[in-house]
């Protein structure tokens, strides 16, 4: 038997069953996302970052930060999208660099698309996860490692060796 402490070994086995669960489920919505946008001329990419801008206008810091990828890997596909034509760069009043990307009408219309498949997946996964009660569960245990995750992943520091 191991002299390492039984609940540390839990805590790091649940640590671990945790990041391959969400590196699966990455891997399937990726997947799922590249299926539902493609009939809209969009990869799933590009269908994140307009997803993000559709309420209001970010600059490109901002839409990094809310979808968790760097600054660089958003500011490529905004600049696609621009050049597409989905996506329009306009002033920022806060900040004068920092331009603001807002969809234009057709990255709207591109997105509008979506819609019916989007609508299906999200009826069979409700289904799925049987019923509204159970999938709004989801989402919450989903958001809330998230958010422990932001909060210790900012006081983590590496055990030195």
């Amino acid at each position: 038997m191991s002299s390492e402490p039984l609940g540390r070994r839990q805590r790091q086995d649940a640590l671990s069953r945790t990041a391959l669960g969400v590196f699966r489920l990455n891997g399937q919505f990726l997947a799922v996302s590249e299926k539902l946008a493609e009939p809209a001329g969009l990869t799933a990419a590009w269908w994140q970052v307009l997803g993000a801008v559709l309420p209001r206008p970010l600059p490109v810091s901002g839409i990094a930060r809310v979808m968790g990828i760097t600054r660089q890997s958003v500011q490529r596909i905004a600049d696609l999208l621009v050049r597409e034509g989905l996506a329009a760069y306009e002033p920022n009043p806060a900040h004068r660099r920092a331009k603001l990307l807002a969809p234009t009408e057709a990255g709207r219309a591109a997105v509008r698309r979506i819609d019916p498949g989007h609508a299906e997946l999200a009826a069979l996964l409700l289904r799925e996860l049987g019923g509204q009660e159970a999938f709004d569960e989801t989402v919450r245990v989903l958001e809330r490692l998230s958010e422990a995750l932001e909060t210790v992943s900012a006081e983590f520091r590496t055990p030195e060796a």
